[in-house]
Formats: structure tokens, C-alpha cells, sequence
């Protein structure tokens, strides 16, 4: 429980998509997202261009190879995310 409920795996989500990825790992429901930007049905959100996925993976720190992830990879996502979270952190501060 203390390896998923960190600061760097917490993502805002509505509770509506938070309820239709219900228990499923992120490799199979972040597989139906980019499907959903293939032409595939709507399963989570509005998001159906990659253009706009990747602009929100930004946003919200994930690192753009997590299509190519899997547990497995679980710290290095982790550790790339908290670095993207660290930088943007770092360059809003520098703005003030």
C-alpha cells in the first residue's frame, strides 16, 4: 500500500473516469486511452487526438513512455514523474 499511495502516483482525475478505471492497472487502461485517440470508442474522458493526450500527460507530469510500461517499471515511472514534478514545480517558482 505505501508503494502506490505517493505523492508521485496521485493524479487528479473526475470521479466519473476514477470510476470506470475501477481496479484496472494503468498498462491496461492507459492502452484504452490511447486507443480512444486510434479511432477507438470513448472509455475515459473526451480525449480523442494524441496531440491533446500528450498535452495532458504533460500537465499532469507523466512521463510519455508509460504506454511502455508495466509494474515492472513501476519506480522508474515513479522517478521520472517525480523529476517532471520537480521541474515544473521549479519553473513556476522561477516565474514569481
Amino acid at each position: 500500500r505505501g508503494q502506490y499511495n505517493q505523492i508521485a502516483n496521485y493524479v487528479m482525475t473526475q470521479s466519473e473516469i476514477n470510476i470506470a478505471i475501477g481496479a484496472k492497472p494503468p498498462a491496461q487502461y492507459m492502452s484504452e486511452v490511447l486507443n480512444q485517440c486510434n479511432g477507438g470508442g470513448l472509455k475515459y474522458g473526451g480525449i480523442t487526438e494524441k496531440e491533446e493526450l500528450y498535452r495532458n500527460l504533460k500537465m499532469n507530469c507523466i512521463p510519455e513512455d508509460i504506454f511502455e510500461m508495466d509494474i515492472n517499471n513501476y519506480n522508474e515511472f515513479l522517478d521520472k514523474r517525480r523529476k517532471l514534478m520537480s521541474d515544473k514545480i521549479k519553473t513556476y517558482f522561477e516565474k514569481l
